[in-house]
């Protein structure tokens, strides 16, 4: 159950607590006290819309907290989405602050999109325009949808039966060409095809034909530099660094028999000798590998220009020009075995459709048999709420395609008088009794959802007299096995209050404030006379409010 809500800087409210009870909590007070700012709030709190609009003062932070009570049972079922319970509570804080919302359960910040799954879990709230969805028949088969649980399951199973057969429906779709067509690009295709094959093309053959092109190319340029770093490191000439290294070496070594200790200078040396020599041999080498004739440079020059024509078709490497023609040839398998493709792919069409139309006909006739028990529990809460001659059902019709939610079209048809035929809900339902469906609904499928709270934002809109008192006598019975928040403006509602709320707006300074407080038995006794008397109340309206409190 909600145990509190906490309200800082929304509309009219500066900052607001409000501590909720078990049972029948009624909230009333005058028109433009603030009513609509709580439930707005709690909306928000649920994951409603929430913007700077929404801020009293704009420069501080709006913030709306929900602190629920959660039994074991429920507590099982948050931890499968990872929702921890502490101390039997969970606390739903929404933060505006820098025009960004952060949404938080306990201490852990969540996406908008959780924090709305698991507040459905805990509260079901109904506000003054949800009525109106009854006039949306796409809404009515949800309704049936929600109300059982192996619904659900048969929903799932027609779904993924669905999905599969549209897919092959699409790749039907995409194959659909005729002879003329499929003929010429069956020829483009091995003309592609054969464009690539002949190439005999190897991964990373490009690179290495462009090191040869490159040298080759410049060879002549290559071979007097080699030349003249062979002329300036080598032996044959006199003045060479290799023939004077030598000389340095011979006359070090007759140094040596006059100084022993010149002994290191000449292994140095040595190492310098035996270098020079190692690169002499890796230049020697070098050269002969640089040996490039005129027919060498013409082919690695046409190879590349045959690979860089196949990449500006095909792909900007060899890797994706490869990649290329097998894409094409597994599309030229395809169009040469076109028939048989289309053949194989009908044959499948035709068996998912009717794995489809088997599991849409399982929902359909579970939908049926669901339909039935729920208008028939519908209308015993109905005639509860003074709807005496009702008669409430619903019609189905089939769709002229399959969807993932099967092929059923359904609607509500109500007949609230003896001898009236009976006509969609849409059709004739006034503001009154459409509230009054509503609720009979909302105890109906919260029943079977087991919600721990129910909110209802002025139920009681277009009723008034035993109507009125039959309505708070629901309310009061359902509120025996959950918590019911509502709003109203009716004392034969919020004579039924467990726990009674007046909502007021004052003025403090030069601000105007929406607060709230909870109400004392003589509180109720005056805030239902008010509601009884309006601004005149006296001795006998007064004695009239005491009675209601008794009854």
């Amino acid at each position: 159950m909600l145990v509190n809500l906490h309200i800082v800087n929304l509309a009219l409210i500066d900052e607001l607590d409000i501590d909720l009870t078990e049972g029948l909590n009624i909230l009333t007070g005058e028109t433009g006290a603030g009513k609509s700012i709580i439930i707005g709030s709690i909306g928000i709190g649920l994951g409603g819309k929430f913007d700077a609009s929404l801020l009293r003062n704009p420069e501080k932070d709006g913030l709306v907290e929900l602190l629920f009570s959660v039994d074991r049972n429920l507590a099982a079922e948050l931890a499968k989405e990872e929702i921890e319970v502490e101390d039997g509570e969970i606390l739903i804080s929404r933060r505006l602050t820098g025009g960004r919302s952060v949404n938080r359960i306990n201490d852990s910040t969540v996406t908008i999109a959780k924090l709305k799954k698991i507040a459905e879990k805990l509260i079901s709230l109904h506000a003054q325009h949800e009525q109106r969805t009854l006039l949306k028949t796409s809404k009515h088969l949800e309704l049936v949808d929600t109300y059982d649980e192996s619904v659900k399951e048969l929903k799932a199973e027609v779904a993924g039966a669905f999905k599969d057969y549209k897919e092959v429906c699409d790749k039907l779709d995409g194959l659909t060409m005729d002879e003329t067509e499929r003929a010429k690009r069956l020829d483009y295709i091995s003309y592609e095809i054969n464009d690539i094959e002949s190439a005999r093309l190897t991964p990373g053959e490009d690179e290495e034909l462009e090191e040869i092109f490159k040298k080759a190319s410049n060879a002549q340029s290559i071979a007097d530099i080699v030349s003249k770093v062979e002329a300036s490191t080598g032996y044959e000439m006199d003045a060479s660094a290799g023939s004077l290294i030598s000389s340095a070496l011979s006359d070090l070594r007759g140094l040596s028999r006059y100084d022993e200790s010149s002994n290191e200078l000449i292994s140095t040396l040595t190492d310098i000798d035996a270098l020079m020599s190692d690169f002499n041999r890796q230049l020697s080498d070098y050269i002969s590998d640089m040996e490039f004739d005129e027919e060498t440079l013409t082919v690695t020059e046409n190879r590349l220009n045959l690979i860089n024509t196949l990449k500006s078709r095909y792909g900007s490497s060899i890797e994706e020009v490869l990649e290329t023609l097998d894409k094409l040839t597994v599309e030229k398998e395809s169009l040469e075995t076109y028939e048989e493709s289309i053949k194989s792919l009908e044959k499948e069409k035709d068996e998912l459709l009717k794995k489809l139309e088997k599991s849409a006909d399982k929902l359909t006739k579970k939908r049926k048999e669901t339909a039935k028990k729920l208008c028939a529990d519908i209308s015993d809460a109905m005639k509860d709420l003074n709807f005496n001659d009702v008669r409430f059902d619903m019609e189905f019709e089939r769709a002229e395609n399959y969807t993932s939610n099967g092929i059923d079209v359904a609607q509500f048809i109500i007949s609230t008088n003896v001898g009236e035929e009976m006509r969609p809900l849409t059709e004739v339902a006034s503001g009154g009794e459409l509230s009054r469906v509503m609720l009979a609904i909302k105890s109906v499928v919260s029943e079977a959802a087991d919600t721990p709270t129910l909110i209802f934002d002025e139920i009681d809109v277009g009723i008034s007299g035993i109507t009125a008192e039959k309505v708070g006598n629901m309310m009061h019975r359902l509120s025996e096995s959950r918590q019911i928040i509502s709003i109203t403006h009716l004392p034969q509602i919020a004579a039924e209050a467990d726990t009674a709320y007046v909502i007021e707006k004052e003025v403090v300074g030069d601000k105007t404030i929406t607060g709230i407080r909870r109400l004392d038995d003589e509180g109720r006794v005056m805030e239902l006379a008010r509601l009884l008397g309006g601004a005149s109340v006296t001795d006998s309206v007064l004695a009239t409010a005491r009675e209601m409190l008794q009854r």
